[in-house]
């Protein structure tokens, strides 16, 4: 599928790796539909060097939001007249140990709420995201593409009990999509980004940067580009469907 003319959703758009990966697309002639919780005044300008009939539409939206979230989609189609491709990016962080222990006694777990506002997020958003998409794309008819974004993380990382489950569930959920909907002419597929570069991480310490880019064989950190370009490439390879890019500079967690 070449990008140029066809309609890419994005969730948690306003901002890092979904704002990297909107404007990649709209470099290849897409029209954007952007979906966040709130937009910046930023949020629906594209770069000088996308096409200019390329249309982009914002659309606030809570992705764990049932209701929400199906009004979005509709209005997506209603106002786009076709969906091609979803990316579903929106997430958050509550990192916390399991239990914490001080002098041999537990002092403190991870709570109910950390635990259950990322996996609504992170991992019911993308499951109400994903069949809204599906279906608009079967209505239409035109084939589709669905990416789920999933981390490093999925394969298990200390203080992220909530987290690391919810990105390999997303993972997996990719996997039993791209059998389910191949047959409407549908390819799902995740990416599993390593450290990157985003605006929350640009904001910490230059010693806990340089940590952490130790710690990759490349000795640096990904650009949000780069995690863009691995969802341009799913998208435009036609039998890429049902597995999932590692973009993670060879760490292993």
């Amino acid at each position: 599928m070449q990008p140029a003319g066809r309609v890419v959703a994005v969730t948690g758009a306003n901002r890092g790796i979904g704002r990297a990966i909107a404007m990649a697309f709209a470099r290849q002639g897409a029209h954007l539909a952007l979906l966040d919780l709130t937009f910046d005044q930023t949020s629906t300008q594209t770069e000088d060097t996308s096409p200019r009939e390329t249309r982009t539409a914002c659309y606030p939206c809570d992705v764990c939001n049932e209701t929400q979230v199906m009004a979005a989609f509709q209005q997506i189609a209603a106002d786009f007249g076709r969906l091609d491709v979803l990316i579903n990016n929106a997430g958050i962080t509550r990192d916390a140990l399991l239990v914490k222990v001080e002098d041999g006694l537990v002092s403190r777990r991870m709570s109910l709420e950390q635990w259950q506002s990322v996996i609504d997020i992170n991992l019911t958003g993308t499951f109400l995201c994903g069949r809204e998409a599906a279906a608009q794309m079967i209505r239409f008819g035109n084939g589709g593409v669905i990416i789920n974004i999933s981390s490093i993380s999925r394969e298990g990382n200390v203080g992220q009990t909530n987290y690391s489950a919810s990105k390999a569930a997303v993972a997996a959920m990719s996997v039993v999509w791209a059998k389910e909907l191949a047959r409407y002419g549908l390819r799902a597929a995740s990416i599993a980004p390593g450290m990157t570069r985003t605006d929350m991480i640009a904001t910490m310490k230059t010693e806990a940067l340089d940590r952490m880019a130790r710690a990759v064989p490349l000795q640096r950190l990904a650009d949000v580009e780069e995690i863009a370009r691995a969802a341009v490439f799913i998208v435009e390879n036609d039998y890429f469907t049902g597995r999932c890019i590692e973009v993670d500079g060879g760490l292993r967690l």
